[in-house]
Protein backbone atom coordinates (compact mmCIF):
# COMPACT_ATOMS: atom_id res chain seq x y z
CA UNK A 1 0.00 0.00 0.00
CA UNK A 2 2.37 2.37 0.88
CA UNK A 3 1.34 5.86 2.15
CA UNK A 4 -2.38 6.14 1.42
CA UNK A 5 -2.98 8.76 -0.88
CA UNK A 6 0.87 10.94 -0.32
CA UNK A 7 0.70 11.67 -3.99
CA UNK A 8 -2.38 13.43 -4.14
CA UNK A 9 -1.70 15.52 -0.85
CA UNK A 10 1.81 16.44 -2.43
CA UNK A 11 0.35 17.43 -5.37
CA UNK A 12 -2.09 19.86 -3.44
CA UNK A 13 0.35 20.76 -1.05
CA UNK A 14 3.85 20.50 -2.48
CA UNK A 15 4.12 20.93 -6.16
CA UNK A 16 7.28 21.87 -6.52
CA UNK A 17 8.67 18.85 -4.72
CA UNK A 18 7.64 16.72 -7.72
CA UNK A 19 8.56 16.76 -11.14
CA UNK A 20 8.19 15.29 -14.48
CA UNK A 21 11.37 13.76 -16.47
CA UNK A 22 11.90 12.06 -19.29
CA UNK A 23 13.50 8.25 -19.46
CA UNK A 24 16.54 9.04 -21.09
CA UNK A 25 17.56 11.96 -18.58
CA UNK A 26 18.90 9.21 -16.02
CA UNK A 27 21.32 8.16 -18.72
CA UNK A 28 24.66 7.44 -16.60
CA UNK A 29 22.90 7.25 -13.01
CA UNK A 30 22.97 4.55 -10.63
CA UNK A 31 19.39 3.96 -9.61
CA UNK A 32 18.02 1.59 -6.79
CA UNK A 33 14.86 -0.27 -7.75
CA UNK A 34 12.03 -2.19 -5.69
CA UNK A 35 12.29 -5.53 -6.93
CA UNK A 36 9.29 -7.21 -5.53
CA UNK A 37 7.33 -4.24 -6.25
CA UNK A 38 8.41 -4.67 -10.32
CA UNK A 39 7.63 -7.94 -10.29
CA UNK A 40 4.22 -7.32 -9.25
CA UNK A 41 3.76 -5.43 -11.78
CA UNK A 42 4.79 -7.69 -14.62
CA UNK A 43 2.91 -10.63 -13.45
CA UNK A 44 -0.41 -8.29 -13.27
CA UNK A 45 0.56 -6.55 -16.95
CA UNK A 46 3.26 -8.90 -18.80
CA UNK A 47 2.06 -11.80 -21.08
CA UNK A 48 -1.88 -12.35 -19.41
CA UNK A 49 -4.67 -12.86 -21.17
CA UNK A 50 -7.68 -13.12 -18.35
CA UNK A 51 -7.02 -15.47 -15.77
CA UNK A 52 -3.83 -17.18 -18.19
CA UNK A 53 -0.74 -15.77 -17.32
CA UNK A 54 2.45 -16.19 -20.01
CA UNK A 55 4.47 -20.14 -18.66
CA UNK A 56 7.19 -22.19 -19.61
CA UNK A 57 6.01 -25.94 -21.15
CA UNK A 58 6.11 -27.52 -17.56
CA UNK A 59 3.30 -25.16 -16.60
CA UNK A 60 5.21 -22.71 -14.55
CA UNK A 61 4.59 -18.82 -14.97
CA UNK A 62 7.03 -17.23 -16.42
CA UNK A 63 5.58 -13.41 -17.17
CA UNK A 64 7.96 -12.22 -14.26
CA UNK A 65 11.28 -13.37 -16.27
CA UNK A 66 9.90 -11.96 -19.51
CA UNK A 67 8.73 -8.22 -17.68
CA UNK A 68 12.20 -8.51 -15.63
CA UNK A 69 14.48 -9.31 -18.76
CA UNK A 70 12.89 -6.61 -21.35
CA UNK A 71 12.42 -3.83 -19.25
CA UNK A 72 16.21 -4.25 -17.02
CA UNK A 73 17.09 -4.41 -20.93
CA UNK A 74 15.68 -0.84 -21.38
CA UNK A 75 17.20 0.88 -18.35
CA UNK A 76 20.40 -0.66 -20.10
CA UNK A 77 20.20 0.52 -23.28
CA UNK A 78 19.36 4.08 -21.59
CA UNK A 79 22.46 4.11 -20.10
CA UNK A 80 20.41 3.86 -16.72
CA UNK A 81 22.47 1.65 -14.02
CA UNK A 82 20.04 -0.65 -11.73
CA UNK A 83 21.02 -2.06 -8.55
CA UNK A 84 17.91 -4.69 -7.68
CA UNK A 85 17.15 -5.00 -3.99
CA UNK A 86 14.88 -7.87 -2.78
CA UNK A 87 12.74 -7.84 0.74
CA UNK A 88 14.20 -9.52 3.45
CA UNK A 89 11.78 -10.85 6.52
CA UNK A 90 9.22 -8.12 7.41
CA UNK A 91 9.16 -6.30 10.44
CA UNK A 92 6.42 -7.57 12.69
CA UNK A 93 4.48 -4.40 12.81
CA UNK A 94 3.84 -5.87 9.07
CA UNK A 95 1.82 -8.97 10.14
CA UNK A 96 -1.14 -7.49 10.05
CA UNK A 97 -1.05 -5.84 7.02
CA UNK A 98 0.16 -8.58 5.17
CA UNK A 99 -2.81 -10.89 6.90
CA UNK A 100 -5.06 -8.09 5.50
CA UNK A 101 -4.06 -8.84 1.70
CA UNK A 102 -4.05 -12.22 2.48
CA UNK A 103 -7.88 -12.04 3.12
CA UNK A 104 -8.43 -9.84 0.13
CA UNK A 105 -6.41 -11.84 -2.51
CA UNK A 106 -8.81 -14.80 -1.03
CA UNK A 107 -12.26 -13.12 -1.25
CA UNK A 108 -10.55 -12.00 -5.14
CA UNK A 109 -10.13 -15.69 -5.72
CA UNK A 110 -13.80 -16.28 -4.99
CA UNK A 111 -14.92 -13.45 -7.08
CA UNK A 112 -12.65 -14.55 -9.71
CA UNK A 113 -14.34 -18.34 -9.97
CA UNK A 114 -17.86 -16.66 -9.71
CA UNK A 115 -16.62 -14.25 -12.73
CA UNK A 116 -15.73 -17.53 -14.93
CA UNK A 117 -18.56 -19.64 -14.06
CA UNK A 118 -21.00 -16.39 -15.38
CA UNK A 119 -18.27 -15.41 -18.21
CA UNK A 120 -18.30 -12.04 -17.83
CA UNK A 121 -14.63 -10.80 -18.86
CA UNK A 122 -13.95 -7.19 -16.94
CA UNK A 123 -15.10 -8.71 -13.86
CA UNK A 124 -12.57 -11.61 -14.65
CA UNK A 125 -9.75 -8.85 -15.61
CA UNK A 126 -10.58 -7.11 -12.35
CA UNK A 127 -10.20 -10.20 -9.93
CA UNK A 128 -7.26 -12.13 -11.68
CA UNK A 129 -5.40 -9.42 -11.20
CA UNK A 130 -6.53 -9.15 -6.99
CA UNK A 131 -5.12 -12.60 -6.45
CA UNK A 132 -1.79 -12.03 -7.73
CA UNK A 133 1.01 -13.01 -4.77
CA UNK A 134 4.67 -12.56 -5.30
CA UNK A 135 6.54 -15.62 -4.65
CA UNK A 136 9.83 -16.86 -3.06
CA UNK A 137 10.33 -18.81 -6.27
CA UNK A 138 9.39 -15.73 -8.71
CA UNK A 139 11.91 -13.88 -6.32
CA UNK A 140 14.54 -16.33 -7.03
CA UNK A 141 13.82 -16.67 -10.46
CA UNK A 142 14.52 -13.02 -11.04
CA UNK A 143 17.69 -13.22 -8.79
CA UNK A 144 19.00 -15.57 -10.76
CA UNK A 145 18.19 -13.71 -14.16
CA UNK A 146 19.67 -10.64 -12.95
CA UNK A 147 22.90 -11.84 -12.04
CA UNK A 148 22.99 -13.74 -15.19
CA UNK A 149 22.50 -10.57 -16.82
CA UNK A 150 25.25 -9.05 -14.67
CA UNK A 151 23.11 -7.03 -13.14
CA UNK A 152 23.77 -5.81 -9.11
CA UNK A 153 21.56 -7.65 -6.53
CA UNK A 154 21.11 -6.84 -3.17
CA UNK A 155 18.95 -9.05 -0.08
CA UNK A 156 17.49 -7.09 2.14
CA UNK A 157 17.67 -7.93 5.31
CA UNK A 158 14.29 -6.70 6.15
CA UNK A 159 12.27 -4.18 3.90
CA UNK A 160 13.52 -3.33 0.65
CA UNK A 161 12.13 0.23 0.44
CA UNK A 162 14.31 1.07 3.39
CA UNK A 163 18.25 -0.46 1.75
CA UNK A 164 16.75 1.49 -1.03
CA UNK A 165 16.74 4.61 0.68
CA UNK A 166 19.41 3.62 2.79
CA UNK A 167 22.05 3.46 -0.19
CA UNK A 168 20.20 6.36 -1.59
CA UNK A 169 21.22 8.45 1.46
CA UNK A 170 25.21 7.43 1.56
CA UNK A 171 25.67 8.63 -2.11
CA UNK A 172 25.95 5.05 -3.87
CA UNK A 173 22.81 5.69 -5.72
CA UNK A 174 21.27 8.74 -7.10
CA UNK A 175 17.64 7.95 -7.20
CA UNK A 176 14.92 5.27 -5.34
CA UNK A 177 12.56 3.35 -8.12
CA UNK A 178 9.07 2.12 -6.69
CA UNK A 179 5.54 2.95 -7.12
CA UNK A 180 4.76 2.72 -3.09
CA UNK A 181 5.55 6.61 -1.84
CA UNK A 182 7.09 5.13 1.34
CA UNK A 183 10.28 5.79 0.00
CA UNK A 184 10.24 9.20 0.98
CA UNK A 185 9.05 8.97 4.51
CA UNK A 186 12.47 6.47 4.95
CA UNK A 187 14.31 9.67 4.12
CA UNK A 188 15.23 8.83 0.16
CA UNK A 189 16.47 11.95 -1.20
CA UNK A 190 15.29 11.13 -4.31
CA UNK A 191 12.45 9.02 -6.05
CA UNK A 192 11.02 7.74 -8.81
CA UNK A 193 7.76 6.69 -9.59
CA UNK A 194 6.91 5.23 -13.27
CA UNK A 195 10.24 4.36 -14.05
CA UNK A 196 9.52 0.59 -14.64
CA UNK A 197 6.61 1.26 -16.63
CA UNK A 198 6.55 -0.20 -20.22
CA UNK A 199 7.40 2.23 -23.31
CA UNK A 200 4.59 2.16 -24.99
CA UNK A 201 2.70 3.73 -21.65
CA UNK A 202 4.53 6.51 -22.50
CA UNK A 203 4.30 7.73 -19.04
CA UNK A 204 7.07 10.45 -17.74
CA UNK A 205 8.79 9.85 -14.75
CA UNK A 206 8.01 11.26 -11.72
CA UNK A 207 10.71 12.53 -9.25
CA UNK A 208 9.95 13.40 -5.90
CA UNK A 209 12.97 15.60 -3.61
CA UNK A 210 12.96 14.72 -0.05
CA UNK A 211 14.07 17.98 1.03
CA UNK A 212 11.72 20.04 -1.16
CA UNK A 213 8.87 18.15 0.37
CA UNK A 214 10.18 19.29 3.69
CA UNK A 215 10.59 22.71 2.46
CA UNK A 216 7.32 23.38 0.54
CA UNK A 217 4.69 21.23 3.72
CA UNK A 218 7.17 23.62 6.25
CA UNK A 219 7.70 20.12 7.95
CA UNK A 220 10.81 18.52 10.23
CA UNK A 221 11.63 14.98 8.63
CA UNK A 222 9.96 13.50 11.87
CA UNK A 223 7.01 16.02 11.42
CA UNK A 224 6.52 14.13 7.69
CA UNK A 225 6.90 10.42 9.07
CA UNK A 226 4.30 11.89 11.78
CA UNK A 227 1.98 12.77 8.57
CA UNK A 228 2.51 9.86 6.71
CA UNK A 229 1.48 7.55 9.84
CA UNK A 230 -1.62 9.68 10.30
CA UNK A 231 -2.60 8.96 6.64
CA UNK A 232 -2.08 5.24 6.57
CA UNK A 233 1.05 3.21 6.16
CA UNK A 234 1.64 -0.53 5.98
CA UNK A 235 2.81 -0.67 10.08
CA UNK A 236 -0.60 -0.06 11.85
CA UNK A 237 -3.92 1.46 11.58
CA UNK A 238 -4.65 5.04 10.88
CA UNK A 239 -7.26 6.95 12.96
CA UNK A 240 -10.68 6.51 11.68
CA UNK A 241 -11.95 10.15 10.07
CA UNK A 242 -8.11 11.52 9.04
CA UNK A 243 -7.13 11.64 5.66
CA UNK A 244 -4.39 13.25 4.58
CA UNK A 245 -5.22 16.90 4.22
CA UNK A 246 -6.58 17.11 8.02
CA UNK A 247 -3.72 14.89 9.12
CA UNK A 248 -1.48 17.60 7.20
CA UNK A 249 -4.15 20.37 9.32
CA UNK A 250 -3.54 18.63 12.79
CA UNK A 251 0.49 18.49 12.11
CA UNK A 252 0.82 21.99 11.71
CA UNK A 253 -1.31 22.77 14.51
CA UNK A 254 0.09 20.38 16.63
CA UNK A 255 3.70 19.38 15.63
CA UNK A 256 3.72 16.09 16.95
CA UNK A 257 1.36 12.79 17.24
CA UNK A 258 1.58 13.25 20.63
CA UNK A 259 0.43 16.10 20.71
CA UNK A 260 -2.74 15.67 18.60
CA UNK A 261 -3.48 12.92 21.00
CA UNK A 262 -3.92 15.09 23.56
CA UNK A 263 -6.15 18.00 21.77
CA UNK A 264 -8.10 15.56 19.47
CA UNK A 265 -12.21 15.06 19.91
CA UNK A 266 -11.87 11.43 21.22
CA UNK A 267 -15.94 11.77 20.50
CA UNK A 268 -15.21 12.77 16.71
CA UNK A 269 -11.97 10.91 15.55
CA UNK A 270 -11.57 7.26 17.17
CA UNK A 271 -8.22 6.31 18.02
CA UNK A 272 -7.36 2.66 17.25
CA UNK A 273 -6.70 0.87 20.65
CA UNK A 274 -2.83 -0.09 21.59
CA UNK A 275 -2.02 2.27 18.73
CA UNK A 276 1.84 1.36 17.84
CA UNK A 277 2.57 4.48 16.37
CA UNK A 278 5.67 5.00 17.94
CA UNK A 279 7.26 1.51 16.85
CA UNK A 280 5.74 2.11 13.71
CA UNK A 281 7.73 5.87 13.76
CA UNK A 282 10.77 4.13 14.82
CA UNK A 283 10.68 1.36 12.15
CA UNK A 284 10.71 4.74 9.32
CA UNK A 285 13.58 6.55 11.10
CA UNK A 286 16.05 3.69 11.96
CA UNK A 287 14.92 1.01 9.55
CA UNK A 288 16.94 -2.84 9.35
CA UNK A 289 19.10 -2.47 6.84
CA UNK A 290 22.61 -2.91 5.48
CA UNK A 291 25.71 -1.11 5.84
CA UNK A 292 28.59 -2.97 5.90
CA UNK A 293 30.51 -2.63 2.13
CA UNK A 294 31.06 -5.68 1.77
CA UNK A 295 27.16 -6.39 2.22
CA UNK A 296 26.78 -3.94 -0.33
CA UNK A 297 28.98 -5.02 -3.08
CA UNK A 298 27.37 -2.93 -6.06
CA UNK A 299 29.50 -4.19 -9.34
CA UNK A 300 27.70 -4.41 -12.93
CA UNK A 301 29.69 -6.82 -15.21
CA UNK A 302 29.51 -8.69 -18.72
CA UNK A 303 26.18 -10.64 -19.41
CA UNK A 304 26.89 -14.76 -18.89
CA UNK A 305 25.64 -15.17 -22.42
CA UNK A 306 25.51 -19.41 -22.08
CA UNK A 307 23.76 -19.30 -18.39
CA UNK A 308 21.46 -17.11 -19.62
CA UNK A 309 20.48 -18.88 -22.62
CA UNK A 310 20.75 -22.18 -20.32
CA UNK A 311 18.07 -20.62 -17.84
CA UNK A 312 16.11 -18.62 -20.74
CA UNK A 313 15.74 -20.66 -23.65
CA UNK A 314 16.34 -24.51 -22.14
CA UNK A 315 14.77 -23.96 -18.92
CA UNK A 316 11.68 -21.49 -19.72
CA UNK A 317 11.00 -21.83 -23.39
CA UNK A 318 11.96 -18.13 -24.64
CA UNK A 319 12.88 -18.07 -27.84
CA UNK A 320 16.46 -18.56 -29.13
CA UNK A 321 16.73 -16.41 -31.58
CA UNK A 322 14.72 -13.42 -29.08
CA UNK A 323 17.57 -14.02 -26.30
CA UNK A 324 20.52 -14.05 -28.45
CA UNK A 325 19.92 -10.82 -30.00
CA UNK A 326 18.65 -9.30 -25.68
CA UNK A 327 22.00 -10.28 -25.09
CA UNK A 328 23.47 -8.47 -27.64
CA UNK A 329 21.33 -5.24 -26.89
CA UNK A 330 23.06 -5.61 -22.82
CA UNK A 331 26.36 -6.08 -24.45
CA UNK A 332 26.21 -2.78 -26.29
CA UNK A 333 24.35 -1.01 -23.54
CA UNK A 334 27.00 -1.80 -21.49
CA UNK A 335 29.85 -0.56 -23.66
CA UNK A 336 27.92 2.74 -23.86
CA UNK A 337 26.78 3.12 -20.58
CA UNK A 338 30.76 2.87 -19.60
CA UNK A 339 30.83 6.31 -21.08
CA UNK A 340 28.90 7.69 -17.58
CA UNK A 341 27.82 11.16 -17.29
CA UNK A 342 30.14 14.44 -16.30
CA UNK A 343 29.62 14.29 -12.84
CA UNK A 344 31.31 10.73 -12.95
CA UNK A 345 34.38 12.19 -13.33
CA UNK A 346 34.40 13.99 -10.04
CA UNK A 347 34.27 12.40 -6.66
CA UNK A 348 30.87 11.45 -5.50
CA UNK A 349 29.62 12.43 -2.36
CA UNK A 350 26.96 10.96 0.04
CA UNK A 351 23.20 13.04 -0.79
CA UNK A 352 23.13 15.96 2.01
CA UNK A 353 20.54 15.29 4.74
CA UNK A 354 17.21 17.15 4.79
CA UNK A 355 17.61 20.15 6.08
CA UNK A 356 16.46 20.26 9.41
CA UNK A 357 13.77 22.57 10.83
CA UNK A 358 12.43 24.28 13.86
CA UNK A 359 9.46 22.37 15.85
CA UNK A 360 5.85 23.48 14.64
CA UNK A 361 3.84 24.47 17.53
CA UNK A 362 0.82 26.75 17.98
CA UNK A 363 2.86 29.70 19.53
CA UNK A 364 5.55 29.37 16.40
CA UNK A 365 3.76 28.27 13.97
CA UNK A 366 3.24 31.49 11.85
CA UNK A 367 6.22 33.00 12.51
CA UNK A 368 8.95 30.90 10.51
CA UNK A 369 7.16 32.34 7.34
CA UNK A 370 7.16 35.47 8.60
CA UNK A 371 10.66 35.26 9.31
CA UNK A 372 11.49 34.14 5.66
CA UNK A 373 9.55 36.85 4.19
CA UNK A 374 11.46 39.38 6.15
CA UNK A 375 14.51 38.05 5.51
CA UNK A 376 13.99 37.97 1.46
CA UNK A 377 12.46 41.23 1.80
CA UNK A 378 8.79 39.85 1.04
CA UNK A 379 9.98 38.46 -2.49
CA UNK A 380 11.48 34.91 -3.41
CA UNK A 381 14.65 35.05 -5.25
CA UNK A 382 15.50 32.84 -7.86
CA UNK A 383 18.56 30.39 -7.50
Amino acid sequence: MGIKGLTKLLADNAPKAMKEQKFESYFGRKVAIDASMSIYQFLIVVGRIGTEMLTNEAGEVTSHLQGMFTRTIRLLEAGIKPVYVFDGKPPDLKKQELAKRYSKRADASQDLAEAVETGNKEDIEKFSKRTVKVTKQHNEDCKRLLRLMGVPVIEAPSEAEAQCAALCKSGKVYAVASEDMDSLTFGAPRFLRHLMDPSSRKVPVMEFEVAKTLEELNLTMDQFIDLCILSGCDYCDSIRGIGGQTALKLIRQHGSIENILENINKERFHIPDDWPYQEARQLFKEPVVYTDEEQLEIKWTAPDEEGLITFLVNENGFNSDRVTKAIEKIKAAKNKSAQGRLESFFKPVANPPAPIKRKVTPENAGKETTDKKSKSGGGKKRK
